[in-house]
């Protein structure tokens, strides 16, 4: 009887391991269906009438009221590995100055392009000189010579 118990207990605890090492996806943004963009027809519907069919964009471009874009995308998280992108999708809904559907682009996560991200810091003139060290940097330059009534 207890060894029945000891070996319920390591298949339990192998179970629980196994369960723990496998990858959990997860779903983040919204990009429409194909079926959902063929109803969006370029030269004629609006950004109005892109709102109402496939809805709200995840964001749009900032100048010159620009496109809309949607964007979905699928992180797997493994273990004590840190989180990776194994699939993404942006919906581009370019539009023209009249507001009118000029295009609209899907791409996909092989699409995309690596960005460095480089750290810029401003140089100042006077070297590594900290503030601290400005500050008490006289104190032993001070002539007293000077503020004497003779000295005047």
């Amino acid at each position: 009887m207890a060894n029945t118990r000891r070996l319920a207990t390591v298949i339990i605890a192998a179970a629980f391991s196994l369960a723990a090492c496998t990858a959990q996806y997860s779903s983040h943004g919204y990009a429409p269906a194909e079926a959902d963009l063929q109803q969006i027809v370029p030269g004629v519907d609006t950004r109005a009438t892109v709102e109402e069919v496939i809805g709200v964009p995840t964001t749009s471009g900032v100048l010159n009221e620009g496109g809309f874009y949607y964007i979905s995308s699928e992180i797997r998280t493994f273990g004590w590995k840190a989180p990776e992108e194994v699939n993404r999708e942006v919906v581009a809904v370019t539009f023209d100055s009249a507001g009118v559907v000029e295009n609209i682009t899907r791409y996909g996560l092989e699409d995309g392009n690596v960005v460095p991200l480089s750290r810029r810091i401003t140089r100042t003139s006077d070297g590594e000189v900290s503030f601290i060290r400005k500050l008490f940097g006289n104190i032993g330059g001070l002539n007293l010579g000077g503020l004497t009534s003779d000295g005047l």
